[in-house]
């Protein structure tokens, strides 16, 4: 059984899917093994529902969070690590030692709008504003350097002429589902 970490910050949409994909037979013979977030939020309440293991890491200093993360996923051993809107950022040890195992999804055609700050609807928001043809979304490998880890998978969509960021939103939202559990599926079978 393929084990799989969730870091989540918010409501944990794209971990809800993954879950309907296990469920699905999607994910084969995976599992979500564990769900650790850096605050309170709908994430955690969905994954307690599920009789998933949660962490809350809510009152550790943000200089010490991610040697917590470390010291959990070293108990549970999870096969892959996906950040599902966790928004603190991970320091370059925890990367370095996790490398190739933590992957995210980011609602841009990386690199354009990547980086600190940029998350959820500020993406959606600067794009329209800058006029942009097209977007996107990409599932890439995380690093220290916020968003510019190897991409994994990217996928396009048509900005029409009345887009708004919530219609947007809409659109990449469906595109994040795809790719991530593409990439997730690819990166496990490809574990030994």
């Amino acid at each position: 059984m393929k084990k799989i970490a969730i870091l989540v910050s918010g409501n944990g949409t794209n971990m809800k899917h993954i879950l309907q994909e296990i469920k699905n037979g999607k994910l084969y013979n995976s599992m979500i093994n564990l769900v650790i977030s850096d605050r309170w939020c709908m994430g955690i309440q969905y994954a307690l529902k599920k009789n998933i293991p949660v962490f809350s890491l809510i009152k550790t200093n943000k200089k010490f969070l991610s040697k917590e993360i470390d010291n959990i996923l070293i108990r549970y051993i999870p096969n892959i690590i996906v950040l599902s809107g966790f928004l603190s950022i991970l320091d370059t040890e925890f990367c370095k030692k996790w490398f190739s195992k933590v992957i995210n999804i980011h609602p841009s055609l990386l690199p354009k709008y990547g980086g600190k700050g940029m998350y959820g609807m500020k993406v959606h928001q600067e794009v329209i504003k800058n006029k942009e043809k097209i977007s996107g979304a990409t599932v890439h490998y995380v690093t220290e350097n916020v968003d510019l880890g190897d991409i994994i998978l990217k996928k396009t969509c048509k900005i029409d002429l009345e887009e708004t960021p919530t219609s947007l939103s809409e659109k990449i939202s469906m595109i994040e589902k795809e790719i991530l559990i593409q990439s997730i599926n690819n990166l496990l079978f490809n574990i030994n």
